[in-house]
């Protein structure tokens, strides 16, 4: 069965025309997120509670 997911762009997107980004797709049980340049390249999907912590493993090593 597939699935008809409703992609966002991140808040986080950058860039002056917007080109360095990724989207996110919730899928009740799983995130799923991909590069907004190459949508067809596939996807990656995490457990909420693992996007959460990717997500402030990401802002972290950003901040340094």
């Amino acid at each position: 069965m597939t699935q008809s997911l409703n992609w966002r762009k991140s808040t986080y997107s950058s860039g002056a025309e917007g080109n360095t980004c990724v989207e996110i797709a919730d899928q009740r049980t799983r995130i799923a997120i991909r590069d907004s340049k190459d949508p067809a390249h596939g996807s990656l999907t995490f457990p909420p509670r693992a996007f959460t912590t990717f997500i402030e493993v990401l802002k972290a090593d950003s901040a340094r």
